[in-house]
């Protein structure tokens, strides 16, 4: 007759998964799970504890490198990003095709401001650069060709930089007044020839290479890209040049440093949309349901398919609008 094994003694292993490993294994309907809970009364959290509408707080920092014109460092979350300008002299003779500017406009519909934003574009003034550092983030690996989102990125950012008009091109040219040149014995006269030879001409232009390095990646590159070339721009300061004729080159004078001009407070503003159903499971004719994730990190950048981007440009306190999406 046989008999009955004892039930073993002590707690009874669980069935279930702990949240970091169900997280792991099924990341999509861990999320899914987060943002809709089963009581009513409990507002959707995401993993990381944020609600779907609220962003990671940002820490910013400026005059972190010393070796550059403008610097800053801008941490949010646990994406942490250092951005250098420097500035470079370009004489005019090494620009092809320039037109010379003698201190008037070229056309009489455009005004100089305007003229100053295609210098910066046509003369390639400011000329952004992203690199995503070995160990940032596990899928960027050594040795290797600049990533596609690291492309993407700084394209991005050139993009807004001219379309938002931030910098103001008109703080980037150096000047030269050459003087009339005259003999012993000349008259002195004020002729149309002597005031066209003593008119202002541009020698030469300040190009901002801006240089960006992610220290630490997890989501949402643009905004904290962007916050951060803001941020170093704004804490650029250019050494005061001059034109020195007798050497014939673009001099500059040591401690008479000229703060860029920034224009507006460009904010860059992502969220991602997380579908109730991956692409592929939706039926015809059934709803799927979404929700829009503020500041994604690494993980729910990876569960969305669609990002949206929004830059709002505040003028003054009164006056904002969105520049594009």
């Amino acid at each position: 007759m046989a008999t009955a094994s004892p039930a073993p003694s002590g707690p009874q292993p669980s069935l279930t998964f702990t949240r970091p490993v169900f997280a792991k294994l099924s990341p999509h309907p861990y999320l899914l799970r987060t943002l809709s809970p089963d009581s009513p009364d409990q507002q959707p959290t995401r993993d990381n504890g944020r609600a779907p509408h609220q962003s990671r707080p940002i820490q910013i920092n400026t005059s972190s490198l010393s070796q550059a014109h403008g610097s800053s460092l801008v941490r949010t979350g646990d994406t942490t990003v250092i951005c250098g300008v420097r500035g470079e002299l370009l004489p005019v003779t090494a620009i092809p095709q320039f037109r010379p500017h003698n201190g008037t406009l070229y056309d009489q519909d455009e005004g100089d401001e305007a003229r100053a934003r295609k210098e910066l574009k046509d003369y390639d003034l400011l000329v952004p650069n992203i690199e995503l550092a070995t160990g940032c983030a596990p899928q960027f690996l050594p040795g290797v060709p600049p990533t596609t989102l690291a492309q993407t990125v700084s394209t991005r950012v050139y993009s807004l930089l001219h379309g938002a008009g931030v910098v103001d091109g008109r703080g980037l040219r150096v000047w030269f007044t050459p003087e009339s040149k005259k003999e012993e014995g000349d008259m002195e006269v004020e002729g149309e020839e002597e005031r066209e030879e003593q008119k202002p001409q541009v020698v030469a232009y300040w190009v901002l290479y801006i240089d960006l390095l992610f220290v630490s990646f997890d989501g949402n590159p643009f905004d904290a890209a962007w916050a951060a070339v803001l941020a170093a721009l704004k804490d650029t300061k250019l050494p005061m040049a001059r034109w020195d004729p007798d050497r014939e080159m673009v001099v500059c004078r040591k401690g008479q440093d000229t703060r860029l001009n920034v224009r507006g407070l460009p904010v860059a503003c992502s969220a991602a949309v997380f579908l109730e159903k991956e692409h592929g499971e939706v039926g015809r004719g059934e709803r799927n349901r979404h929700w829009i994730l503020l500041d994604p990190d690494r993980s729910e950048e990876e569960l969305c398919k669609e990002e949206i981007v929004e830059m709002v440009i505040w003028k003054d306190e009164d006056d904002d609008k969105v520049e594009g999406m």
